[in-house]
């Protein structure tokens, strides 16, 4: 008898234990999260997680949404799409999560869509800049814009306010972000009256860039393309100052961070943004305080898009009424407002139509700082 009591209330806690799990799950929202927390690009899901958890402090502070609270459960991807995938299937089969944020990396984010698209899971990539990202299916969105965009960016900034009428480009061969801008950025300045003077490739890894740089340094250009993320283009700014290429250098949005992770090499250089922290709009300015509050350093790009991406979920499940994936995915299409990275809505390819800004990497203070430059408009 005593026996069975003791089992009767072994089942009597696991099933308070089980309801209490349910109730808990049944008053909050799970949003999914898939970053590069360590790794070569661990900087960017950092502050791309860090701007999701802001977002998600500040709305569970006002209420929630419809009065449920927002969970995040983030995995690290390191950068890897074959562990994109793996934290993906995870989310959505232990987890049961059916909105998912991330990745961060172009090659990270395809891995995922697919699965997505088939399993009706909302996806929004804070900062996948690759052109069929979106191609999957109509579950997929993106915070930032597209490498078309900023590689023209890019381009037509060299050659309207540097006045290059020289360009040369340096890119990764074997990377679909550092190729695309390249193309892009080739078209634009081509279009606006410059030639191409050198253009020159490696391979993702590669150390050693001298080679290359032996021939654009011969070649004199007034400007050089770097289309690479930040770790890259600081070992090639090195080596080009090294051999006394002082032109201007431009980049992309792969740049967010260098100043924390590079010297003076990248002076007179400047790179195509998605915000500029010393913005005077008044979210930006709430944004980039509430940010240095909590986590006391400058955000970045990432951290923004993370942020805005936060908020596009959110307002969707208030708009649609429901936490139901086709139910938000609906209403995040119809997405029209302004954020920090500024005023959003998604054309037909569920990509954000909206502007782009221009960063000059200076220094103030004995510290590198990226300023805003310019605005360019899609």
């Amino acid at each position: 008898m005593k026996k069975a009591i003791k089992v009767l209330s072994v089942l009597a806690l696991v099933l308070i234990m089980f309801t209490g799990c349910a109730k808990k799950d049944a008053d909050s929202i799970k949003i999914g999260g898939i970053f590069p927390l360590s790794g070569p690009v661990a900087v960017y899901g950092v502050e791309a997680k860090n701007g999701i958890e802001l977002a998600i402090e500040e709305i569970n502070a006002a209420g929630g949404i419809n009065g449920k609270n927002v969970v995040l459960i983030s995995e690290d991807d390191e950068g890897n799409p074959e562990k994109t995938v793996n934290a993906f299937k995870k989310l959505t089969t232990k987890d049961k999560v059916t909105m998912i944020i991330g990745s961060l990396t172009s090659g990270c984010t395809a891995a995922i869509t697919t699965l997505a698209q088939n399993q009706k899971v909302l996806l929004i990539a804070p900062a996948a800049t690759m052109e069929s990202i979106t191609d999957a299916g109509n579950f997929i969105f993106r915070a930032c814009f597209i490498d078309p965009f900023q590689g023209t960016v890019g381009g037509k900034f060299s050659a309207e306010t540097l006045k290059a009428k020289k360009a040369a480009v340096l890119y990764d061969v074997a990377n679909d972000y550092s190729i695309g801008l390249y193309e892009n950025f080739k078209k634009a300045f081509l279009a606006s009256g410059g030639i191409m003077a050198a253009e020159e490739s490696y391979t993702t890894n590669d150390m050693d860039f001298n080679a290359q740089i032996t021939k654009i340094k011969k070649a004199n250009p007034d400007v050089v393309y770097l289309p690479d993320y930040y770790a890259t283009v600081a070992l090639i700014a090195k080596q080009l100052r090294a051999q006394g290429v002082n032109a201007s250098i431009v980049g992309a949005d792969g740049w967010g961070g260098i100043v924390d992770n590079a010297g003076d090499e990248i002076l007179n250089g400047f790179y195509s943004d998605h915000y500029a922290a010393d913005s005077t709009d008044p979210k930006v300015v709430s944004f980039v305080n509430s940010y240095k509050n909590k986590y006391n350093s400058t955000p970045v790009s990432f951290a923004a898009l993370g942020y805005d991406s936060m908020y596009i979920i959110k307002d969707a499940i208030v708009n649609a009424g429901s936490t139901d994936a086709s139910a938000v995915r609906d209403a995040v299409e119809k997405t029209n407002g302004a954020y920090v990275t500024g005023k959003l809505t998604f054309d037909a390819k569920r990509n954000p139509v909206k502007s782009a800004v221009m960063m000059e990497i200076v220094k103030a203070e004995g510290k590198l700082t990226p300023v805003y430059r310019a605005t360019v408009n899609p």
